[in-house]
């Protein structure tokens, strides 16, 4: 049986014994912003806020940059926002820009609190019985993406555009890469909620990896449950359906857990194969 603590928040149920003891100090870069007013997200009613990191040499150049869009906004650059910590993107991308080894546009869009479970699931389980993944992705790619491209300098082919997420985000992210190639060839799976599928993993396997896409797929090895197994499993099928003209990269990475901390210290490392030439 998979615990629930999978599912909220990364962690646990907002419970008071997962509260923090005192408010962190904002870390966010200055080179985050939030976008107002917020986003209606047309299919499911809802409004959302959404983050937006531009490279430093944004304002100063007129290049056009590749786009990240990453799901759980509060907890991607800001560890006042964050739920028990930050992926620390905003930092790793301004650490790889001075080095020049990469430069990009994130959008952070943030989960709908409560209603995350369902805005990040593409089908329904015992545990989550509402799926609005398709509506979620449809808001991204019929109203957010189109925005952004317009308003921004982006680089909106398929090939410069990515998509990444943890737990219930990286679920809803491989999802993504097999229904929504058109739009997008680049994807972070961290910590996928693969058990979500039960015992019918073959939804994450029909279609098979689009052509010319690129995945970086993660899990740490004392995530629990059958966090692991499951991984190893969708992995290793995956391989085998993988087009020759697309890539996967897989890490088990020794005693990572389910957190914040875990998915930040591989940012430099997922940013780099996903989006470098």
């Amino acid at each position: 049986m998979h615990a629930l603590k999978y599912l909220v928040f990364f962690g646990c149920f907002l419970l008071a014994s997962c509260e923090q003891p005192s408010t962190p100090k904002h870390t966010a870069s200055v080179n985050v912003q939030i976008l107002t007013p917020q986003f209606t997200m047309h299919e499911l009613k809802r409004q959302r806020t959404i983050r937006l990191y531009l490279p430093a040499s944004y304002g100063s150049t007129d290049r056009r940059y590749p786009v990240l869009y990453m799901h759980d906004g509060q907890n991607l650059f800001d560890a006042a926002t964050g739920y028990a910590g930050e992926w620390e993107v905003d930092e790793t991308l301004d650490k790889l820009a001075a080095s020049g080894k990469l430069e990009l546009i994130v959008v952070g869009i943030d989960n709908g609190g409560e209603l995350r479970n369902q805005e990040l699931v593409p089908f329904v389980h015992p545990e989550i019985a509402k799926a609005e993944g398709d509506a979620y992705l449809k808001f991204i790619v019929d109203d957010l993406k189109p925005f952004i491209d317009s308003n921004y300098r982006t680089i909106p082919d398929r090939e410069h555009t990515g998509l990444m997420g943890s737990s219930l985000g990286g679920l809803i992210t491989h999802h993504a890469g097999q229904h929504y190639s058109h739009v997008f060839a680049r994807f972070g799976v961290l910590s996928p909620s693969y058990w979500v599928a039960a015992e019918n993993k073959a939804r994450l396997l029909d279609p098979a990896i689009a052509s010319n896409s690129r995945w970086f797929i993660s899990m740490g090895s004392k995530e629990g449950g059958d966090m692991v197994p499951d991984f190893q499993n969708v992995t290793a099928e995956l391989e085998k359906k993988l087009p020759a003209n697309s890539q996967l990269t897989t890490r088990l990475v020794e005693g990572a857990e389910h957190n914040e901390a875990a998915w930040a210290a591989l940012m430099e490392q997922a940013l780099l194969y996903l989006f470098s030439e």
